[in-house]
């Protein structure tokens, strides 16, 4: 799975004039299944962004993670983040999990951020949102799970 993660002074997603999800300090995280990923990408992925350390501490340095600050996690899907553009101007999507692997997908990350920390905001799966922000550093942090049974199982790129 995929995740681009912007530290937020804020953040909210509109559909349709109305906001659905909305937060105050904390992490947007838009979101992408790829093909072949599984329920055990999205825990990885999870877990490594509740414990990320890309807040400041009291001396400024980047060294606490949205729980340490207890703030909000929006998570927004987006299958965009599987662009493929080499191969010209159009970008390919192939790489992204089908639609309804895709929601399952996003469906589990939702529920177990919901169970791992308090404040949990979402977006609308396949949803026209509108996301607005505020991105505080501005920092902004991309993470890739690698694939279950691969070289790199333990790691992130």
């Amino acid at each position: 799975m995929l995740a681009l993660l912007q530290r937020v002074s804020e953040a909210r997603v509109i559909v349709d004039g109305e906001t659905i999800g909305a937060i105050g300090p904390g992490l947007l995280a838009l979101v992408c299944a790829e093909r072949g990923d599984t329920p055990a990408e999205a825990d990885r992925l999870l877990a490594k962004m509740l414990k990320l350390r890309i807040f400041a501490d009291e001396a400024g340095k980047m060294n606490r993670s949205v729980q340490d600050i207890e703030g909000g996690l929006l998570l927004v899907s987006q299958f965009t983040l599987a662009a493929d553009t080499s191969g010209g101007n159009r970008p390919s999507f192939t790489n992204a999990a089908d639609p309804q692997t895709g929601q399952a997908l996003y469906e589990h990350l939702v529920a177990r951020a919901r169970t791992a920390h308090p404040k949990v905001e979402t977006g609308r799966f396949a949803a026209d949102m509108k996301v607005q922000l505020i991105n505080d550093g501005p920092v902004t942090v991309p993470l890739r799970t690698p694939r279950t049974g691969t070289d790199n199982a333990r790691g992130f790129v």
